[in-house]
């Protein structure tokens, strides 16, 4: 079996040492420490990384990554879970789209109601007229 260093595997999947190292850190990656004090990983923890780094692309969190693991060393599948976090996780973004969307049209309709206002100096009772004639119109 053929070990790497930190650096060898990062480079391999295109990630970083310090990446490598966190998910070390965390007991994802189980590499073997030599008398040196060195690591070194083998292809089952390139494999694991690769996963880690794939479910990370996918929007997965390193706890959800950490629980889909924890199934697998419990020799379960994993799939059923995945399905469910990927699902709770798209109506979660969904969400977040829709209220983005919302914010875009309001600063639209701020942009074009603002090009036509004139500035004005604060007053006792305002620090910036177009925000607060905005958010007054639209409440």
């Amino acid at each position: 079996m053929e070990y790497m260093k930190v650096t060898d595997l990062a480079k391999s999947l295109e990630t970083t040492a310090d990446t490598v190292r966190f998910y070390t850190k965390l007991g994802l990656l189980e590499p073997i420490k030599a008398a040196n004090g060195y690591k070194s990983y083998n292809s089952k923890d390139k494999d694991r990384l690769q996963f880690i780094l794939s479910a990370r692309q996918l929007g997965f969190t390193v706890a959800d990554v950490t629980e889909i693991i924890a199934e697998t060393k419990k020799g379960k599948t994993a799939c059923p879970l995945a399905r469910q976090i990927i699902k709770d996780r798209m109506e979660e973004t969904e969400r977040q789209y829709q209220a983005m969307s919302k914010l875009r049209q309001k600063m639209k309709a701020a942009i074009i109601s603002w090009e036509l206002e004139e500035d004005k100096a604060p007053t006792s009772h305002t620090v910036c007229h177009l925000i607060e004639q905005f958010s007054a119109a639209k409440t």
